[in-house]
């Protein structure tokens, strides 16, 4: 373990602690947004935070696959299995997610619908082969990096000829949500909170590792921010801010790689490859926070179509709004933090939770909860 021990020495945080002190201008202020849910567990776990200059702000994002999910799908989900008597797998953090009428895919679970916890898209694979008697469907979530195995899923189970397997396809892209937190789609509820005052990203490591860093490029270019690409230890993180920092002074808005051990600028192209043989891009997807954005989440091709479980059981979406007094669409978005949601740490907990921001491990309030509230006390 010394190479990751390496990524948390508290002699070099200190040191680079000290780097990022003396290199902030004192009349500006730096507010940087750490995108992934992953940066935002690193940041509150590490207490990153209490390192930085007070005129450094982290901002958290959308970049919580479980937090973007809009209750409508776990609405859809629970359908699946109540009322279509599937049987519907899904990974742990979804579980919980609250969802219209008091449910959540657990309490669907309770009364009676055939709900199983998975680690991946090969666990429900494997299912569907054990049980035909079965109709397996795989609630698939999450960014470009669970994308490509639940393509090869997919294309396992066309080559086995398997016709108990399909796929609730709720996979979403990164740079369209970043997009979207730059122009928030007309007509959205966001349409009425102040814009997010953001200077630069930190930008997600596991998503770039198969998309590269090239498709962060045109938003350094149109909004001037600057992008750099970062690991999950202290140290990725506390170097990347070093390096937004550096670009903010100089009047810079490039994409630079702090994770360049695992990512490229072109990213993975067999993964790459595998998602654009077996989805499209959907002409819109409601998210969490955001609202609903074009092209922001992708679907089945038609060829797959007896895979697709919106298709298979005629289970359209509808749309259902959040819970009036969470704010987890606000802190989604970066316009508010956990610790300003009138619910955080008191009728919203990780035992009860009211948002999903609660519920994931990646969500930014399981993580204030779990790491930052007892300093607000304080």
């Amino acid at each position: 373990m010394k190479y990751i021990d390496e990524f948390r020495s508290g002699t070099t945080a200190a040191g680079l602690a000290q780097a990022i002190r003396s290199e902030v201008r004192v009349d500006r202020s730096y507010h940087f947004m750490e995108f992934c849910g992953g940066h935002t567990h690193a940041i509150s776990r590490y207490g990153i935070t209490d390192l930085l200059p007070d005129n450094v702000r982290m901002v958290h994002g959308p970049g919580c696959p479980v937090c973007v999910l809009p209750i409508g799908r776990i609405d859809q989900a629970i359908r699946l299995a109540l009322e279509h008597r599937v049987t519907l797998c899904a990974y742990g953090d979804c579980l919980r997610v609250p969802a219209s009428h008091s449910l959540s895919l657990q309490k669907a679970k309770a009364q009676g619908g055939d709900i199983r916890m998975v680690y991946s898209s090969a666990d429900a694979l494997a299912l569907a082969q054990k049980h035909p008697e079965k109709h397996i469907v795989f609630f698939a979530i999450g960014f470009e990096t669970t994308t490509p195995p639940t393509a090869v899923a997919v294309l396992q189970a066309a080559r086995l000829g398997l016709k108990n397997f399909s796929v609730l396809c709720c996979h979403v892209l990164t740079p369209p949500a970043i997009a979207g937190i730059f122009e928030p789609p007309a007509g959205q509820p966001n349409d009425q909170t102040p814009p997010v005052e953001l200077d630069g990203f930190v930008g997600p490591g596991h998503v770039s590792t198969i998309i590269g860093s090239r498709p962060y490029e045109p938003f350094a270019q149109k909004y001037h921010k600057p992008v750099v690409i970062a690991g999950f230890e202290p140290l990725d993180v506390m170097q990347a801010i070093r390096m937004l920092v550096r670009q903010v002074n100089t009047d810079r808005a490039e994409v630079e790689n702090e994770f360049a051990r695992a990512v490229s600028r072109d990213g993975n192209a067999k993964a790459q490859q595998l998602v654009a043989e077996v989805f499209e891009l959907r002409e819109s997807f409601e998210w969490r926070g955001l609202g609903t954005l074009p092209y922001s989440a992708l679907r089945l091709r038609e060829e797959f179509a007896a895979f697709d479980a919106e298709k298979r059981f005629a289970s359209d979406y509808q749309s259902v709004p959040d819970h009036k007094a969470c704010e987890c669409p606000a802190i989604l978005r970066g316009a508010k933090r956990p610790q300003d949601c009138k619910l955080f740490g008191t009728v919203c907990n990780p035992e009860n939770p009211i948002g999903s921001c609660m519920v994931s491990s990646e969500g930014a309030c399981a993580a204030h909860y779990t790491y930052g509230r007892h300093q607000d006390a304080t």
